[in-house]
């Protein structure tokens, strides 16, 4: 079936086949649901889910990833710089986003060798496994990524919550706006199948583009304008003034949490017509978030200066923040509720994994699913409500689960899944040296991370910095 970008679906051996899904280990254990043994109508709604989750090209796959990437990350990109300085601020995103590109392709190749995988966690059964241990593996990426999951959401709904207030200046309360941002992201992720959000995902990316361009032009002319232009900006090449490990390092977290393209991309990939086309969307995505990331990050900052906020737009000015917020709602929403579907369909296929069910398309399927999405929701919008403050929940979410869906947890597949021939040959000394490295990275990022950001946050409650726990007033 040809996609509305027009990409057919080759007639070759990277197609992913009705055979293909027949065959697939539906779980670790390798339960799947036999074909042959169904009765008609069974059969026929078990094609229709084939064809409905089989659509998916690498243009829009990049699309689904831009929606699903490119977001938060951006709006906490200039705070990043203003504490890490120029320099390191913009090595830092350059660095990062190749070393995700890298990444993202190990765990590309994992899924094209091994088409019956569905999701992160499949990929750590099939890596475990060369430990002994291949079903704790899979149970505690299971959890890893489905509390990642429904964190972004948290964020998500907390970034709304603070554009909801920005543009109406009210007084009411921002549980409100809270309770509102989570039946709207609820409302988003009921189509359960990528190829239909990636329409979406095109009025995300533009979303993103306009807000972020409107911010950087808004607060250019302003500095331009000001008293002593821009030569009054107090922006830096260096770190700031008496930085402190823990901001140092929750900066380089917020860096890390903007380049998330492994997350969800196995369960993306799963619905691709063609797998194997899946470094073209890699290499799009990777050097969109580096432009972006970067030209934000550093633009911004030389324009506002140390006084930039988090999230990035609020920095814009009255006005022009109010107007930035409001197009940014798009992408705060949309990429948000990618997300939950992806949370949804993990545990949604886990649950109904032996059953046509799973395909959600049958009444049973529906009211499954949609009970599913409503509890990821709801326990989003409690985190949120717990956690209301936005640089601390990147941060954290960063130092517990993305060093290792970005880091560490890919350079432990190209040792026990990737590597070819003996470890000795030029070509794995290299490749050893350059994955150990990344793996380092990621288990630093775990440990002194999730330390700076409870440190942070506890300092912030001492010091009466933010808002308590379900308090109507958004920090």
């Amino acid at each position: 079936m040809a996609s509305s970008l027009n990409e057919t679906v080759p007639d070759d051996a990277t197609k992913t086949t009705k055979r293909d899904y027949e065959s697939n280990i539906l779980g670790p254990d390798g339960d799947k649901l036999a074909i042959e043994d169904m009765n008609g109508r069974e059969r026929q709604i078990e094609e229709h889910g084939i064809q409905k989750f089989n659509r998916l090209g690498w243009k829009r796959l990049t699309i689904v990833l831009i929606a699903e990437a490119v977001a938060l990350g951006t709006l906490s990109i200039p705070s990043t710089f203003a504490t890490l300085g120029m320099v390191a601020g913009v090595i830092t995103c350059i660095g990062v986003g190749f070393l995700a590109i890298y990444t993202s392709y190990i765990v590309g190749r994992v899924k094209v060798l091994n088409p019956h995988i569905t999701n992160f966690p499949d990929a750590a059964h099939l890596m475990f496994s060369k430990l002994g241990c291949g079903r704790f593996g899979y149970e505690l990426v299971t959890v890893m990524l489905g509390l990642l999951l429904v964190f972004l959401g948290a964020s998500h709904c907390l970034t709304g919550t603070i554009a909801f207030e920005t543009i109406t200046e009210s007084n009411t309360c921002s549980i409100v706006f809270a309770v509102v941002s989570a039946v709207i992201l609820f409302l988003l992720a009921i189509p359960p199948s990528f190829t239909e959000v990636a329409i979406l995902g095109y009025v995300d990316f533009a979303s993103i583009l306009i807000a972020v361009g409107i911010t950087i032009i808004g607060t250019g002319v302003e500095s331009t304008n000001s008293s002593h232009g821009l030569s009054n900006v107090n922006w830096s090449a260096w770190p700031k003034p008496g930085i402190t490990f823990s901001e140092g390092f929750i900066a380089c977290t917020n860096i890390v949490f903007a380049y998330t393209i492994t997350l969800c991309q196995i369960s993306f990939m799963d619905e691709m017509h063609t797998p194997s086309d899946y470094m073209k969307s890699i290499w799009s995505l990777g050097f969109i978030e580096i432009t972006v990331y970067t030209l934000t990050g550093a633009l911004v900052y030389a324009f506002v200066g140390q006084d930039v906020k988090s999230p990035a737009l609020l920095s814009a000015g009255h006005f022009l923040s109010r107007l930035v917020f409001g197009i940014a709602l798009p992408v705060i929403f949309i990429s948000g509720s990618i997300n939950i579907v992806v949370f949804g369909r993990m545990v949604h296929g886990r649950i109904f994994k032996n059953s046509y069910i799973r395909f959600i398309n049958t009444p049973v399927g529906w009211i499954t699913w949609l009970v599913t999405i409503l509890i990821t929701v709801i326990v989003a919008f409690i985190i949120a409500e717990v956690i209301p403050f936005f640089n601390d929940l990147l941060s954290i979410m960063s130092a517990l689960f993305v060093s290792g869906f970005t880091f560490y947890f890919p350079a432990m597949m190209w040792f026990l899944l990737l590597r070819e021939g003996p470890i000795t040959t030029p070509k794995n000394i290299a490749l050893a040296i350059l994955n150990a490295f990344i793996f380092v990275i990621g288990i630093l990022i775990l440990v002194a991370g999730t330390y700076t950001s409870i440190q942070d946050i506890i300092d912030q409650y001492h010091a009466g910095t933010v808002s308590g726990v379900f308090s109507c007033k958004a920090s």
